[in-house]
């Protein structure tokens, strides 16, 4: 029998793996880490993967606090902000399972670290996925998604990853997360912030100069914060890779903005403000001021 796959949570991204891994005869159970003690469910999910509909799946879901061990592959796919306690719930049911976390952002792994899970890795996602009603999402993926070790013993990560990847949403193994971590941030800090201020898809950075422009003054500042820490990446590549990206997911709304229409808390504390803070603690707090008031903009309009 398959190795069975654990999703930690049921939103777009986590709905759009479970019918990837379930189409590719994958033993896949969504856990709903939000909602307590909601027994066994299985719910016919339409996913549509770059406009065109795959097959209808059945994906089987439960509560987390139904479920006393997890042995197997988890993969955490909910919001950042609920890390802290996401690894309480967590703790005491993983063993020795691999937990990797599809979250982007900065520092998003502290908490598990934190709690001391010995099998730990971290992946950065490219693809975008937005949920149409409870039973439909879409999603297009830009690339592979990126994995890498953050903490592990006796995960073959080669392994792990083969056992993720399907030929619609792609895993890869990596040396250096952090560098890839880093270059996504600022890259998010772009889309994150901007595309839900304007209140517009991310083709945006495509289709109108001005925007882009903003886009690039973003991006030098999160540079500078990069190369004080020691993480040096190229203007040139990020600029390339956001422009990539906006063609890509033309169309598609950044999850930050689908979090705001939908009264969501959003992430924005583990981008933009992550790097604002860091560049605090650096004393380079005056490199950053769009994208803090980017971030802190954000904040405020999460509010209404």
């Amino acid at each position: 029998m398959n190795t069975p796959i654990y999703i930690l949570g049921a939103g777009a991204i986590g709905k759009a793996l479970a019918v990837n891994l379930i189409l590719a005869e994958k033993n896949v159970v969504l856990l709903r880490a939000s909602q307590d003690d909601i027994p066994e469910t299985t719910t016919l999910i339409n996913c549509r993967y770059k406009g065109e509909e795959l097959p209808p799946v059945k994906v089987k879901s439960i509560s987390l606090s139904l479920v006393d061990a997890l042995d197997g592959i988890i993969l955490v796919a909910t919001k950042a902000y609920g890390n802290e306690a996401m690894a309480q719930k967590l703790k005491g049911k993983t063993g020795s399972s691999p937990l990797v976390i599809l979250q982007n952002g900065l520092g998003v792994e502290a908490a598990f670290i934190d709690a001391d899970f010995p099998e730990l890795y971290r992946c950065v996602l490219f693809a975008t996925s937005e949920s149409l009603s409870e039973t439909e999402i879409s999603y297009k993926p830009v690339a592979a998604s990126t994995v890498g070790s953050v903490k592990s013993k006796k995960t073959d990560l080669q392994q792990l990853v083969q056992a993720i990847s399907t030929t619609n949403f792609a895993f890869t193994d990596v040396d250096n997360i952090q560098k890839i971590a880093w270059q996504k941030t600022i890259i998010n800090c772009v889309f994150n912030s901007i595309c839900p201020l304007l209140n517009v898809d991310n083709g945006i950075f495509q289709r109108d100069n001005d925007v882009l422009q903003l886009a690039k003054e973003v991006i030098v500042e999160c540079l500078q914060i990069a190369k004080a820490s020691n993480i040096n990446l190229s203007q040139e590549k990020i600029e390339e890779r956001l422009l990539f990206i906006s063609k890509s997911s033309d169309g598609q709304l950044i999850s930050t903005l689908q979090d705001i229409n939908n009264h969501r808390e959003t992430e924005i504390d583990s981008l933009n403000l992550a790097i604002v803070s860091i560049a605090e603690k650096l004393g380079l707090q005056s490199h950053v001021t769009r994208t803090k008031m980017l971030g802190e903009l954000i904040k405020i309009k999460s509010k209404f």
